[in-house]
C-alpha cells in the first residue's frame, strides 16, 4: 500500500523531540506510574508496563527510578494519584488534535488545555469529535533503504496487519497494539531496526500545511506539549 511522503515529517517531529528531552523523563514516571496501577507491577504480565519500562531505559532512567514508581503506583510507597484524561480539539486550517494527560488536579489541567487552543488559533471541541479520525495501532517506521521486500514479508509472518510505503522510501509497519511488541521483536531479531516505534494515535488522513499556517501549527503544537500534564499529542498536521 503507498502513502505520501513522510520521511521528512518524521525527521520533523524527531527533532522536535530531541529539543524536548528535559521533559521525557516526567512523562515516563508517570506513564510507569498509570500503567502499574492499571495493569499491576509485573512487567511480565502488563504489556503496557513493559512498553514504558523500555522508554524508560532508552532514556537512561535509572533502574531504582523505575522500581520506585512502580512501588508508588501499587501501593508499596505513598504516591501521587495520576488520571487519564484525553482532549480533543482543532488546530490551524482544521487539523484534528487530541491531547492526552496525566494529572492529578483535572479542573487545572482543562483549564491550562483550553487556554492554549483559544490562544493559539485553535478550537477545543467535545470528547469524540476528532477522535473518530484517528486508530489505535501499533507504528513502527523504517528509513528509506531498508529492504521493502525483506521486510514486508517479515512483517506479514510476524502478524502485521499494514505495511505502507512513502513516495520518500520511508515504511511503516502497522500492527494491532497487543501484537505490537512481538511483532517489533520479531523484526528486531531479523534485524529491521525501526526509526520510531510506539503505540499510537495514527491520524486516517494527512492534512497539509502552507508554510504560513504551518508555523502557526507548531506553535499551538509546543504549547500544548510543553504543558505539565500533557503526555501526547497526536495531529494530522503534515509539515
Amino acid at each position: 500500500m503507498a502513502g505520501h511522503s513522510k520521511w521528512a515529517n518524521i525527521q520533523h517531529r524527531k527533532g522536535r523531540q530531541d529539543e524536548k528531552r528535559q521533559k521525557i523523563w516526567t512523562r515516563v514516571v508517570r506513564e510507569i506510574m498509570v500503567a502499574a496501577r492499571v495493569g499491576g507491577g509485573d512487567p511480565s504480565a502488563n504489556p503496557r508496563l513493559r512498553l514504558a519500562i523500555e522508554k524508560a531505559k532508552a532514556s537512561n532512567m535509572p533502574i531504582d527510578t523505575v522500581k520506585r514508581n512502580i512501588d508508588k503506583a501499587t501501593g508499596n510507597l505513598e504516591g501521587v494519584q495520576y488520571e487519564e484524561i484525553r482532549y480533543e480539539g482543532y488546530g490551524i486550517g482544521g487539523a484534528a488534535i487530541i491531547v492526552d494527560t496525566m494529572t492529578d488536579n483535572k479542573v487545572r489541567t482543562v483549564a491550562e488545555v483550553r487556554h492554549a487552543f483559544s490562544k493559539h488559533g485553535g478550537n477545543m471541541g467535545t470528547e469524540g469529535s476528532v477522535a473518530f479520525q484517528f486508530k489505535h495501532v501499533g507504528q513502527m517506521i523504517f528509513a528509506p533503504g531498508t529492504d521493502e521486500e525483506k521486510l514486508m514479508d517479515a512483517a506479514l509472518d510476524a502478524g502485521a496487519e499494514d505495511i505502507i510505503t512513502s513516495d520518500d522510501g520511508a515504511i511503516e509497519v502497522l500492527t494491532a497494539p497487543l501484537d505490537f511488541e512481538v511483532i517489533k521483536l520479531a523484526l528486531e531479531a531479523l534485524g529491521f531496526k525501526s526509526e520510531i516505534a510506539e503505540v499510537t494515535m495514527r491520524a486516517d488522513n494527512a492534512i497539509d500545511m502552507s508554510e504560513l499556517d504551518a508555523g502557526k501549527m507548531q506553535k499551538l503544537l509546543d504549547v500544548l506539549e510543553d504543558l505539565d500534564d500533557v503526555q501526547n499529542v497526536f495531529h494530522n498536521a503534515v509539515f
